[in-house]
C-alpha cells in the first residue's frame, strides 16, 4: 500500500512511519523543513516538504495514495490548521478512481471523553475538555465523509509512552533535573499506551478493509499518575522532589490543559483488540526502568549516560 502521512516526524507519526516501513508498505511523510525530511528519508520514507496549515503545499502530493494518515498537529494553529488538513486529505483521496479502496485515519484522543471513572468504550457519550473541545466536530466530519470507495477511521490513543518525548517522557527529564511536578493530588488514572503498540494498531487498520469507525488504543493498565511518578523517581539518578500542584494552580499557568492532565479515566479498546490487536508493553510503573533506558537512548543518542551519577 501507498501511505500518505502527515506529522511523520512527530512523536506518534515517527513510531507510525516506522510501522509501516516495517510492515514493507511506502510511505510518503509530510514535513516541515529539510531537516525533518533527512530524518524521514532515514527512516525508510519519502519526504513531502509542505505545511499543514498550507493545504496547496501538499494536496496534490497526496493524491494517489491508498491510506491517509492525519497524525500531525500545529499547537501554534490548532483546530482551523487540523480542520484544514482533514479537507485537503478528504479532497486528495475523493481525487482518486472511487474504484479503488481508500482509507482516511484521523488521530483524535482519548480526552474527548471527559471524565470516565467507570470503565468507557467507543460507544461512550463524549464529553471532551476545553483544551480538545473542537475534535468531536472533527471526529464526525471524518466518520461521515465515508463512501463511494472511501473508508474513514478516528484513532483515539491513551496518553502515549516510550523514547524521549510526550508527557511522560517529560516526567523522565524532569526526574533526571530533580522535580517532578503532578497537576491535582495524582490519585487520577491515565489511560495509557506505548508509542510502538500505538503504531501497530495503524498498520492492523490498513490491513482489515472491514475495520472503521471509532477505535481506542490503550493498554488497560488503568495506572495512577501517583504509581506512574513514584515508579519513575525510584529509577532516577538521585531522588527526586515531587509536587503536587494545586488544580488552580496549574490551570491559572497551563490553562486547560491542566484540566486534561487532571482527568481520572478508565477507557478501554474492545474494538481495536478484535481486530487482534494486543498491547506488547502493558504498565508504565512496570516497565520504568526499561523505558528510562529507551528515554536516555532517545533523548541523547550520543551520551547515553546523560542522566546517570
Amino acid at each position: 500500500m501507498r501511505i500518505f502521512l502527515t506529522g511523520a516526524s512527530g512523536y506518534i507519526g515517527s513510531a507510525v512511519l516506522d510501522a509501516f516501513v516495517h510492515a514493507g508498505h511506502q510511505v510518503t511523510g509530510l514535513v516541515r523543513t529539510p531537516e525533518k525530511a533527512a530524518e524521514v528519508a532515514a527512516r525508510g520514507g519519502s519526504p513531502h516538504e509542505g505545511d499543514l496549515h498550507d493545504a496547496e503545499s501538499y494536496r496534490h502530493a497526496a493524491e494517489g495514495h491508498d491510506v491517509f494518515v492525519h497524525a500531525g498537529f500545529d499547537y501554534a494553529r490548532g483546530a482551523d490548521t487540523d480542520r484544514a488538513a482533514i479537507d485537503a486529505l478528504l479532497a486528495a483521496a475523493r481525487a482518486g478512481d472511487a474504484r479503488r479502496p481508500r482509507l482516511l485515519i484521523y488521530t483524535s484522543g482519548i480526552w474527548v471523553l471527559g471524565a470516565a471513572p467507570m470503565p468507557v468504550a467507543e460507544d461512550a457519550p463524549l464529553n471532551p475538555v476545553a483544551n480538545v473541545a473542537f475534535r468531536p466536530g472533527h471526529e464526525q466530519l471524518v466518520l461521515s465523509s465515508a463512501g463511494s470507495g472511501l473508508r474513514t477511521v478516528v484513532v483515539r490513543p491513551g496518553i502515549v509512552f516510550g523514547g524521549a518525548r510526550g508527557i511522560v517522557g517529560e516526567f523522565f527529564r524532569d526526574a533526571v533535573h530533580g522535580l517532578i511536578r503532578v497537576v491535582g493530588p495524582g490519585d487520577n488514572r491515565w489511560p495509557a499506551v506505548y508509542h510502538r503498540d500505538l503504531a501497530d494498531l495503524y498498520v492492523k487498520l490498513a490491513q482489515h478493509a472491514e475495520a472503521s469507525g471509532v477505535f481506542h488504543a490503550t493498554d488497560e493498565s488503568d495506572e495512577r499518575v501517583n504509581d506512574i511518578v513514584a515508579a519513575i523517581a525510584a529509577h532516577a539518578p538521585k531522588t527526586p522532589d515531587i509536587r503536587r500542584v494545586p488544580i488552580k494552580e496549574a490551570q491559572a499557568k497551563m490553562g486547560p490543559y491542566a484540566l486534561a492532565l487532571a482527568l481520572d479515566q478508565v477507557v478501554r479498546s474492545p474494538r481495536a483488540r478484535a481486530l487482534g490487536w494486543m498491547p506488547a508493553v502493558r504498565s508504565i510503573a512496570g516497565n520504568a526502568a526499561r523505558l528510562f533506558e529507551e528515554w536516555r537512548a532517545a533523548a541523547h543518542p550520543r551520551g547515553q549516560d546523560a542522566g546517570r551519577e
